[in-house]
């Protein structure tokens, strides 16, 4: 026995869908010869034959799949218990006045539509062979996404590090302008201040007049003098107050451009 079962190969299989088609197609062999010799009746009438024919003939081909699988293998591996039929009547005998031709007709015809409607994709070797090139293309994909990864943080730090320098340009260029201004605004005062007091220091006739016409152009022009150091001040107050944010806010754009390039 052991040398006959050395002998001979089993019967090998691709997938489990191939022991389920031949299955079937043997029960759809059956059922159809079983029509042939057993034609179904269209009136009520009980044909408890038939029925246990079918079940005989069902019994049969679960043994004889059962007795076959230890000789058949599934790409190398012996068939799983799931796919073995199960006998119906185990031996046992049936009540034959309790089943009626129009159940078995409703039986058989649903069993025969649903092997009917059962079909299995032959094995095709172009997709087998699609494997390889569909498993490049995965690993071909994931290297892409692995150099994405390596080269995207490093372009978002270079645009993000000259956002921050042309930001602190920015403000370095504004505040130069407001202290330019402020500058300007400071000479013009003084410059109209010394004019001032130049026109009025000039306005006597005689020497009792020129002696008293300073004080009296100081005195006219008081008000005027003063509201122009007011805005003055004011101007200088306003630069002291907004300085420190801006120096502040110039520090921290430095320190974070700094950080993204050293860390680029």
């Amino acid at each position: 026995m052991d040398a006959a079962a050395s002998a001979h190969r089993k019967v090998e299989l691709q997938s489990p869908e191939d022991f389920t088609y031949l299955l079937n197609n043997v029960r759809r062999a059956a059922a159809e010869s079983i029509g042939a010799a057993f034609p179904l009746a269209d009136d009520d009438a009980e044909d408890a034959l038939r029925a246990r024919i079918e079940e005989l003939v069902d019994d049969y081909i679960a043994r004889t799949f059962a007795l076959a699988a230890p000789n058949v293998s599934i790409n190398g591996l012996p068939v799983p218990e799931s796919l073995l039929p199960k006998e119906k009547s185990n031996g046992k005998t049936k009540d034959k006045g309790k089943k009626g031709s129009k159940k078995s007709k409703k039986k058989g015809a649903a069993a025969e539509d649903e092997d009917e409607n059962v079909v299995y994709e032959p094995f095709d070797a172009r997709l087998r062979d699609r494997i390889p090139d569909l498993l490049r293309e995965e690993e071909e994909l994931l290297r892409e996404i692995a150099a994405l990864k390596r080269r995207v943080p490093a372009q978002a730090a270079t645009r993000v590090g000259d956002a921050l320098k042309a930001g602190v340009a920015a403000d370095e260029a504004a505040l130069a302008a407001a202290k330019e201004r402020v500058g300007d605004v400071d000479r013009d005062l003084r410059a109209k201040g010394r004019k001032r007091m130049l026109d009025s220091l000039e306005g006597g006739v005689d020497e009792g007049s020129a002696a008293a016409a300073p004080a009296i152009g100081v005195l006219q022009r008081n008000d005027e003098v003063a509201e122009s150091f007011g805005t003055a001040v004011e101007g200088l107050g306003r630069l002291k107050r907004d300085m420190p944010a801006t120096v502040a806010r110039m520090e921290r754009a430095r320190a974070a451009g700094s950080y993204v390039i050293a860390g680029r």
